[in-house]
């Protein structure tokens, strides 16, 4: 398992799918589809999910819930009780489809593979499910299998689009869920599955920072600049008090925005709720997790790459896949060279 002590020995620094884990417009760009393409089909029209009602009101778990949930988070976690978590749906664990690829990267990337097992693949349908446990040990059903936040075995998916009441209420339950692990002690890495990982992102999150997420496009130099616009695909949150007490509030604030997903909240309430909770936020530079909103995929530095900004399934997942090839050769051409240059240097 990786310490704190461990991935401190490094210098730090760091939807989907809307079938269901989509990543969220950015509140400064509000043209750019980014990552709730993930809402939309192969023609970019709209996504396949399960169904989400009473998603947005997850009420509190029941103990036995929460005692599966908690044991799965123990299993899972490092020794600095931090998960790596991601959602899917049917379509995302489809053959050849982004869940794929993405377990592809951990396998292909700079000492990635041991964090495999640290990573909980969330079930958002009951088929989901089932194709989750056959490629990956760590899988959870959202809601902990209640019916009425898993689709049962041969439910047909309803079809949700951007900005609906549906897919509104998915991106709150996501949100949710993250607030649930925060309150059972542990700390977690969210990741979208349209994200391929090279590099242990860990390492480049600063001992102060209590929350980091991405953004499409980082302007100026300063990471803990809150004028720039987060992208909720990808969000690490330290497991202590005013970081619960941040996401609990973050929740709560969705009853002043009626209407909008979590990601647009926080881009509204980020610089009141870090005062008030003594958060310390930051945002990753793009050098370090890269997109195809923002391309600095540079094979030396780069950590992750982000298939945002893209409309459809189909063009996600020839995207990551283009991108993965291109990082085999980087990796072949560099171990013919005998350079050791793929790791991480500060």
């Amino acid at each position: 398992m990786y310490s704190l002590r461990d991935l401190l020995g490094f210098v730090v620094g760091a939807a989907i799918t809307a079938a269901i884990v989509v990543l969220l417009v950015p509140s400064s760009a509000p043209n750019c589809p980014c990552s709730p393409e993930l809402a939309l089909d192969n023609n970019g029209s709209q996504a396949h999910l399960m169904s989400t009602k009473n998603l947005s009101t997850v009420p509190a778990v029941k103990s036995k819930e929460e005692d599966s949930l908690a044991e799965l988070l123990r299993s899972a976690a490092m020794e600095d009780k931090t998960v790596i978590l991601t959602f899917v749906n049917e379509a995302l664990t489809l053959p050849g489809s982004l869940l794929e690829l993405f377990l592809e990267s951990f396998r292909l990337g700079v000492r990635t593979q041991p964090l495999l097992k640290h990573l909980v693949i969330v079930a958002m349908d009951a088929k989901a499910l089932e194709r989750c446990q056959h490629m990956h040990p760590l899988c959870y059903p959202l809601g902990g299998g209640r019916s009425s936040d898993v689709a049962p075995g041969g439910m047909t998916a309803a079809e949700v689009t951007f900005m609906s009441k549906d897919y509104v209420e998915l991106m709150w339950a996501r949100n949710r869920f993250q607030a649930r692990v925060l309150e059972l002690g542990f700390g977690f890495v969210f990741t979208d599955v349209d994200i391929v990982w090279f590099r242990n992102p860990l390492l480049r999150f600063p001992v102060a920072a209590d929350i980091a997420l991405a953004c499409d496009q980082f302007l100026g130099n300063n990471p803990y600049d809150l004028d720039k616009a987060a992208n909720g695909g990808f969000v690490y949150a330290r497991p202590n008090a005013r970081t619960l007490a941040f996401f609990q509030e973050w929740y709560e604030a969705r009853n002043r925005f009626p209407g909008e997903h979590d990601q647009f909240v926080f881009g509204e309430v980020k610089k009141e709720l870090s005062a008030r909770h003594g958060v310390t936020v930051m945002l990753i530079d793009t050098v370090y997790f890269s997109g195809v909103c923002e391309n600095k995929k540079n094979f030396y530095e780069v950590c992750t790459y982000h298939a945002n900004c893209l409309i459809g399934l189909q063009k996600k997942i020839d995207t990551l896949a283009g991108v993965l090839d291109e990082w085999k050769q980087f990796r072949a051409q560099q171990q013919l060279l005998g350079n050791s240059t793929t790791t991480l240097i500060y």
